[in-house]
């Protein structure tokens, strides 16, 4: 059995990124054909061919692309344990934090707040849908994912599910469209056009539950999964958005926005989600404290 050359996969990673034997050459400082020698040693090695040829460039084929998530997976833990086993006091260890792109943006700076600003910590950032983010957890891509959905956990799963926050809901609108006189929340939904998140969504299932024990067939003015859109929606004064105040902390604070009733019975629970490690990162012990 050959034995896969780190070496051979960094100069396969050279040329999936740039596209073409001469500039990885360019970049790697080796000679195109010595490049290409050692690319063709790697797909013997694998037993796949991992570019085509188009045009003046090259481009991976389906061995490929597989190769290369499984080289970034490979550099990617190669760093974690350089960055774990040999801690130096100038390193900037690195919090990288995925987040379900619909969840609440305030949240998320609530959640990293207790790293800005450190001269130690790079913050890193991404969005995506939840299979996405915990693909990547799985491979040590993040550290931890945010997610207002908590994932089936099956006997045996590295997963670590942590409750963070449970959110109450309101009905929330303007100050014009909410008014001085206080009204219940039941005349309240029944005479003012709503904003509510989507179909599917956990808040968008207990809302219709709602409505359906309360007998109610609400006017819909507009519907969005993304909570910062929601937050627009609210902001142009759409109707009475029905939302977690964290997502509009800010206009609230400031009375650009007013809470018109708290929906009991509705609440958004907020979830980080970790892997088991034998090295976890270390900064995570102070965010899941918040």
């Amino acid at each position: 059995m050959d034995v896969l050359n780190l070496h051979h996969l960094r100069l396969f990673r050279a040329v999936a990124t740039d596209g073409t034997l001469t500039g990885a050459a360019r970049w790697l400082n080796l000679s195109q054909s010595a490049l290409s020698t050692q690319i063709k040693t790697l797909e013997a090695t694998l037993g796949h061919d991992l570019f085509e040829r188009r045009g003046r460039g090259l481009v991976l084929t389906e061995a490929g692309r597989i190769a290369l998530d499984h080289a970034e997976a490979i550099f990617r833990t190669a760093d974690d344990l350089t960055a774990t086993l040999r801690e130096t006091g100038q390193a900037r260890r690195p919090m990288r934090v995925g987040a379900l792109a619909t969840l609440s943006r305030n949240f998320q700076m609530q959640f990293v707040r207790p790293l800005i600003g450190r001269a130690d910590v790079d913050v890193v950032l991404r969005s995506g849908s939840q299979a996405e983010l915990l693909r990547d957890l799985d491979v040590l891509a993040l550290d931890v994912v945010l997610t207002n959905l908590a994932p089936s956990r099956e006997a045996g799963s590295p997963l670590l599910v942590h409750q963070l926050a449970q959110q109450p809901v309101s009905l929330i609108g303007t100050p014009t469209r909410v008014g001085t006189l206080p009204r219940p929340l039941l005349a309240l939904l029944a005479e003012e056009p709503l904003i509510l998140p989507g179909p599917g969504t956990s808040l968008r299932l207990a809302f219709d539950a709602l409505a359906a024990r309360l007998q109610l067939a609400p006017v819909i003015a507009a519907e969005a999964d993304d909570m910062a859109m929601l937050r627009l929606l609210t902001r142009e004064d759409a109707g009475l958005a029905v939302i977690p105040s964290i997502v509009v902390q800010d206009e609230l604070t400031t009375g650009l926005l007013v809470e018109a009733a708290q929906i009991e019975g509705m609440s958004e629970t907020f979830y980080a989600i970790t892997r088991e490690r034998r090295f976890p990162n270390p900064l995570l012990t102070l965010l899941l404290k918040y």
